[in-house]
């Protein structure tokens, strides 16, 4: 994906995790409105994995921004990907890599199960098995750190703000 975007977003991105860290009014969740980058286009997902944050820019210069946990060493990845799929309550099958770490696992967990690792909802990205996503109760204490295979997690109250506000080709920027 090279668009007017993604010539204007890498330069800009230290002034965006300099003006990410500015809070504006603080609302009663997680996730609180900040100051963004003005050249940033509204409806685009940035992730910071050094911060554990993503923003979800709202208007011009002004960004949500909430705690998420990001892959950790080994599993990373940075660039550009947009939003592919939206899902509630989605069914989970452990990718590859993740059932070779971990062969206990079931070949499918169903939507709405406690031990779901993708919570209340799922934003897929057009990077292969790779989503913006819930999290279980267990996991809730992941959030803030680099713990995923390549996944966005987010608490369940924060994906589905972020849910209800995305759509299917919004624009994802994930940065180191």
């Amino acid at each position: 994906m090279r668009t007017a975007f993604s010539r204007v977003i890498p330069p800009l991105f230290a002034a965006v995790a300099a003006l990410g860290a500015a809070a504006l009014p603080q609302s009663a969740s997680a996730r609180d409105t900040v100051s963004f980058s003005p050249e940033v286009e509204p409806g685009t997902i940035v992730i910071s994995a050094s911060q554990r944050r993503l923003f979800y820019v709202v208007r011009p210069g002004v960004a949500i921004r909430y705690p998420v946990a990001v892959p950790k060493r080994g599993k990373e990845w940075s660039g550009y990907a947009s939003v592919d799929g939206k899902y509630l309550q989605p069914d989970w099958s452990p990718p590859s890599v993740v059932r070779a770490d971990h062969p206990e696992l079931p070949s499918l967990i169903r939507g709405g199960s406690p031990r779901n690792p993708m919570g209340v909802a799922a934003l897929t990205l057009d990077r292969g098995e790779v989503a913006i996503h819930g999290t279980s109760a267990k996991m809730r204490a992941s959030i803030g750190t680099a713990a995923s295979y390549g996944c966005i997690r987010m608490l369940n109250e924060d994906v589905a703000d972020l849910y209800s506000r995305v759509n299917v080709g919004s624009p994802v920027l994930m940065r180191p």
